[in-house]
């Protein structure tokens, strides 16, 4: 057996084929190293690792590297266990009422974008040039969302944590930074609110 094919078997994820693009390796081992150890340590401060690093973490395409699916899929347990964390940390110096109170500021923020009219939800880029998203693709989320907010509808946090949208070009379609980061507090929200299954 050759060092490459060594390295391969231990590998944490299923590899692509050599000449198929995943996830460079040393990159997504060195992050999840890192999660775990901040996550199995007493100390909440140092190298703090938070849901929101897991959530936006990124890695180099390499060939022969990481499943993408595999590494994403874990990715979001991961996040889930960060923010069951975080709600932990908070309830136990501050009191369940400041979690409740966070959860409540945050939904309301959340609802006012929600309840704009399809259309006017988010900004649309200035130049004409910059990539933007389709505006009926984004606004269909945003009612599913809405209703799992007011009526408390069954929406995974999957589903908008995979949500892709077609693409437009400048003011034909929303800002891509701005959906991103409005889409971020959503999941952040409900991973905070829904359980994790059980294992």
């Amino acid at each position: 057996m050759t060092v490459d094919e060594k390295t391969r078997t231990n590998s944490r994820f299923k590899l692509v084929g050599p000449k198929e693009i995943g996830y460079n390796v040393k990159q997504v081992d060195v992050f999840l190293e890192r999660a775990r150890a901040y996550f199995l340590s007493t100390d909440t401060h140092g190298n703090a690792i938070t849901s929101l690093d897991v959530r936006t973490a990124s890695f180099d395409p390499a060939r022969g590297g990481y499943s993408a699916q595999a590494v994403d899929a874990a990715m979001d347990r991961i996040e889930d266990e960060f923010v069951l964390r975080e709600k932990e940390l908070l309830i136990g110096a501050e009191g369940e009422k400041a979690w409740m109170m966070k959860i409540g500021k945050t939904a309301s923020v959340l609802r006012a974008r929600l309840h704009r009219p399809d259309g006017d939800r988010f900004r649309r880029p200035s130049k004409k040039s910059a990539q933007s998203y389709n505006i009926n693709d984004v606004d269909v989320l945003c009612r599913e969302l809405l209703v799992y907010i007011e009526d408390n509808g069954e929406l995974s946090v999957d589903i908008v944590r995979r949500a892709v949208f077609a693409p437009e070009k400048g003011s034909d379609g929303y800002e891509e930074s701005q959906v991103d980061a409005f889409l971020d507090r959503v999941v952040e929200l409900m991973a905070s609110i829904d359980p994790l299954p059980a294992k």
